[in-house]
């Protein structure tokens, strides 16, 4: 935890943070652009932080979307949230269609492997992600649809 992230436990919290999303992304990606991806908003919220990318299911072609992760034993999770948005992130899609995915964890690429957990894993992992970030309890509430949990693990052939 940083010094900023309880300005960004506030700001996340915000019912019509979904609206913009759009913008958060735009200011994120110049970031990145600026830092030469050493630095996202996360990073300044203190938060941990992962860039995932997995090829578009219909394209093929790689993309990279930031996400708040949760270091979880030797893997990492992740939710489809959008912020309790009505809409499943697009990167949620992407990933499903993938067999692997690599991520770039504290300056470090990873090959992983992923699953959707679910049942009691999913309430179990749930509680874990809560405790990062506490507003997921919120997104959970102001949505219809189930937030998918994912467990990303290194591949045996990235570990180091």
């Amino acid at each position: 935890m940083g010094l900023l992230t309880p300005l960004a436990v506030r700001i996340g919290a915000i019912p019509w943070m979904p609206r913009l999303l759009p913008q958060v992304v735009w200011v994120d990606t110049r970031l990145q652009r600026l830092t030469r991806g050493r630095v996202t908003l996360l990073d300044v919220a203190g938060l941990p932080n992962l860039a995932l990318t997995v090829p578009g299911r219909k394209s093929g072609i790689p993309r990279t979307t930031s996400l708040l992760c949760v270091p979880h034993r030797d893997g990492w999770l992740v939710a489809g949230s959008y912020f309790g948005g009505p809409r499943t992130p697009l990167w949620v899609a992407n990933l499903r269609a993938a067999t692997t995915a690599t991520i770039r964890f504290r300056g470090v690429e990873h090959a992983v492997t992923w699953r959707e957990v679910e049942g009691e894993e999913r309430a179990e992992l749930w509680q874990a992600m809560l405790r990062t970030w506490p507003n997921f309890a919120k997104y959970e509430q102001r949505t219809t649809r189930r937030i998918p949990v994912f467990l990303l693990e290194r591949t045996r052939s990235s570990r180091p």
